[in-house]
């Protein structure tokens, strides 16, 4: 986390997708980028069919909270299970039981028999395959990058790969619900987990390289627990993305509000905002791509928490379709380079056998606490509107932002040792 202006260099753009030399995580790529496609079309078919059939900005918020919560909920578990099974088989069984919920979803859709509870039962579903799914996904990265020093990058790309996703996917849903229903949008996600199935059969990981926990599960959640909340720059790390998923992020599941009340459009619209939020987004995981180093990712970290802050105040302001893109675009480039930085110091500092376990709270901090958000965001929306909302969540970004600042120094110090030992720093000259 240090900050040193001789090492923050920038690859060249051959270089941004050196992860991808590695035929395992050239397989994973390629699927997962097929079926995150799916899985955005599925996030803009779902907000806009639940706001169709009620108009409620609560249920809105309902339905993100229990697709999100169980995660929280299983996370710690998970993890620990995570680090004693094999990561493969475990991505194998996820993905197929959200190809099979996705498929239920666009049944019941396209019969007309689709409600509420039944949308809500089915996000449930998904919600707990996910509660195992995240962990392992990201453990996995570790695994199929052979060069270490590949690492960051391929957390950069991942990241990248989830929003160029997150930019084409609205668009295609937003035109798909445009020309007939919601439920081809789920027919479609269905589809796109076949060829994520396909590339993950086909990696194939020497045993070597497979290194798994062997404690209780009880053992293993109390140390997972004790590593990654008493060394200081993890703990850090992770009630910063907590409390950013938390107050910074619920504003996505508004934005069917902005695009149909504030901002007078449609479908077409929603997909707009969210495709300007994704290619934000994937401006930045693509300059963080292009970081050799992981050094002063602190400081990264520091600004982008500001920036997500005033973007969004100035959002819930704005009554002007290319302002409320332009801002989007902004605050999507500021969260998604915040994430996988905080995600890229983490999995640099963390000791592989501890990873699942710690990878499980990170994604507790991102997903878990982002439905406690959700269902804030739509509670205080039907009483004081969407603009108003969104205007405390960026406050409290920038308290937020202040927040860690002051403790950065300290972390930096605290990550130095570990920094050394890996090679990433250079030994002190008296060593």
């Amino acid at each position: 986390m240090s900050e040193r202006k001789e090492d923050i260099k920038y690859s060249s753009a051959r270089e941004i997708f050196r992860a991808l030399r590695h035929r395992n995580y050239r397989l994973f790529f390629s699927g997962q980028i097929v079926s995150l496609c799916g899985t955005w079309i599925t996030s803009v078919a779902s907000s806009w069919l639940i706001y169709r059939l009620t108009q409620s900005e609560w249920l809105l918020g309902l339905v993100a909270f229990v697709g999100q919560f169980p995660a929280f909920l299983l996370a710690p578990m998970a993890g620990v299970l995570v680090d004693r099974w094999n990561r493969q088989k475990v991505l194998l069984a996820t993905q197929s039981v959200s190809l099979l919920q996705s498929l239920a979803l666009a049944a019941l859709t396209l019969s007309g028999a689709i409600n509420v509870p039944w949308i809500c039962f089915l996000t449930l579903v998904q919600a707990l395959v996910n509660a195992f799914d995240m962990p392992a996904r990201q453990a996995f990265v570790n695994e199929i990058v052979e060069d270490k020093l590949d690492l960051p990058n391929a957390i950069a790309l991942n990241s990248a790969m989830f929003n160029a996703a997150r930019l084409v996917g609205p668009s295609i849903g937003g035109v798909i619900i445009a020309l007939s229903n919601e439920g081809i949008c789920f027919l479609v996600d269905a589809i796109s987990y076949i060829p994520v199935l396909i590339c993950l059969s086909k990696i194939q990981i020497p045993p070597a390289r497979l290194k798994y926990s062997k404690h209780h599960i009880i053992d293993g959640l109390k140390e997972g627990s004790s590593y990654a909340f008493g060394f200081a720059p993890i703990r850090y790390i992770l009630i910063l993305v907590a409390s950013i998923s938390l107050l910074g992020t619920p504003h996505l599941i508004l934005m069917p509000v902005f695009a149909r009340e504030i901002l007078g459009g449609g479908p077409g619209l929603l997909g707009a905002l969210m495709a300007a939020s994704g290619c934000g987004a994937l401006v930045g995981a693509l300059s963080l791509a292009a970081r050799r180093s992981v050094l002063g990712l602190g400081n990264v970290i520091k600004r982008c928490a500001f920036a997500l802050g005033l973007s969004l105040i100035a959002f819930s302001f704005s009554t002007l379709t290319w302002l409320s893109m332009l801002l989007m675009f902004f605050a999507g480039a500021a969260m998604i380079t915040l994430l996988a930085s905080s995600n890229t110091i983490i999995q640099t500092l963390v000791e592989d056998n501890k990873r699942g376990r710690v990878m499980s709270f990170y994604m507790m901090a991102v997903m878990g606490t982002m439905p406690i958000g959700s269902l804030l965001a739509g509670t205080l929306a039907s009483h004081i509107g969407a603009p108003s909302t969104v205007l405390l969540g960026g406050s409290a970004g920038l308290i937020i932002a202040t927040m860690f600042s002051r403790k950065l120094p300290k972390l930096r110090d605290a990550s130095r040792p570990i920094y050394i030992e890996k090679g990433i720093l250079p030994k002190p000259a008296s060593e």
